[in-house]
């Protein structure tokens, strides 16, 4: 028998996304009027993919989830075309040094974004379809291995490693919840360290990353500079912050903080007490997906759950911890409150179907 969904949830989504569009105009509003003479550049945009993103989450909702598991090969091919179209020159664009976009005006759709979702709807099917041979390897967990290693390699064509290593991540939470062998997760860390390893080495930038992460003073108007810039936000937060708009690390300081630092932002606005209370916040949205997964009437239901969820806090933990120079800049967003029209539509996409589920229990 079908219910209304979980109000909780859905409310802590909307509010999220409403104090991200505050935090975005707070941030973006000097470096939008420098470079588009209009303060609200960013916030208009991103007010139309939220309005966008909460028709869309609301209709979701409304979508038997069971539908995608009909429907799961057709989605996966589709991101898998998509991933392959973007590395085209003239189809995909290249913004900040990686061709992950299509652009459309001054708009932007990342591919890399839908696949995300669609790996999950797909190993969800996969598992449930499985559970009686996940270790037995060449039936259970080296077909979806491999399929996650090439949604893998193309993202990292792009190359964007911060959404490929979410990707992968996610989907080995999902096999271990799945009730995988530890020995597989033993072995696949040590080759998942000797890849990362490979990947770093191979590409210079990320050396650069790695050296920045490990000493940012090194080199202050460099590769350090944005991750100083960053602790130079936080730290005169304070216990509450200097007040709303009244960022100093916004005023061309701060590389676009709009996007992947504005974490920084708020907390030196709002100081330890809005840091709290957006981790608070997700927190809450932890525990409601949490209780509808274990909640859900069958391992589908399960398994789509915790995946989008998993992936969701996975992606605002990394985002949070390069904020506060825990691991080298990854170039994640933090979702709902980031910058990024593609991010929030699959963010609010992704809780849609975790609404219905929660509907089904």
């Amino acid at each position: 028998m079908k219910k209304d969904f979980d109000k909780i949830l859905f409310f802590m989504i909307v509010l999220l996304s409403i104090f991200g569009l505050l935090m975005i105009y707070s941030a973006s509003s000097v470096w939008a009027l420098y470079k588009f003479n209009d303060s609200f550049h960013y916030i208009k945009y991103q007010s139309i993919f939220f309005i966008i993103g909460i028709i869309l989450m609301f209709f979701i909702s409304k979508v038997d989830y069971k539908l995608y598991y009909k429907y799961s090969n057709i989605i996966l091919l589709i991101s898998f075309i998509l991933l392959i179209l973007v590395l085209i020159p003239g189809i995909g664009s290249i913004r900040n040094g990686s061709r992950s976009w299509f652009g459309i005006g001054s708009l932007g759709i990342q591919p890399s974004e839908a696949a995300k979702i669609s790996l999950i709807i797909f190993t969800s099917k996969y598992l449930s379809n499985s559970s009686n041979y996940i270790n037995k390897y060449f039936k259970g967990i080296i077909p979806i291995l491999l399929i996650t290693l090439l949604f893998f390699g193309l993202i990292m064509l792009q190359p964007d490693l911060g959404t490929a290593t979410i990707i992968f991540i996610s989907i080995i939470m999902i096999l271990f919840i799945a009730g995988a062998d530890m020995k597989f997760f033993i072995g696949g860390g040590i080759l998942g360290v000797i890849g990362v390893v490979f990947l770093i080495i191979i590409a210079p930038y990320r050396v650069d990353r790695i050296t920045s992460f490990l000493n940012p003073w090194k080199d202050p108007l460099g590769t350090g500079f944005q991750m100083i810039q960053s602790l130079y936000a936080i730290g005169p937060g304070g216990l509450l912050g200097n007040g709303y708009l009244n960022s100093i690390q916004k005023h061309f300081y701060l590389p676009e903080p709009q996007t992947d630092f504005i974490f920084s932002i708020i907390t030196e606005e709002f100081g330890v007490v809005g840091a709290i209370i957006v981790i608070l916040s997700f927190g809450i949205i932890l525990y409601r997906g949490i209780k509808i997964s274990l909640n859900s009437n069958d391992a589908f239901g399960k398994y789509l759950s915790f995946g989008i969820l998993f992936q969701l806090i996975f992606q605002a933990i990394m985002n949070l911890s390069v904020v506060v120079g825990l691991i080298p800049v990854t170039g994640v967003t933090l979702p709902f409150l980031s910058y990024g029209g593609s991010s929030l539509l699959v963010s609010m996409l992704s809780m849609g179907i975790i609404l219905n589920i929660s509907r089904c229990n």
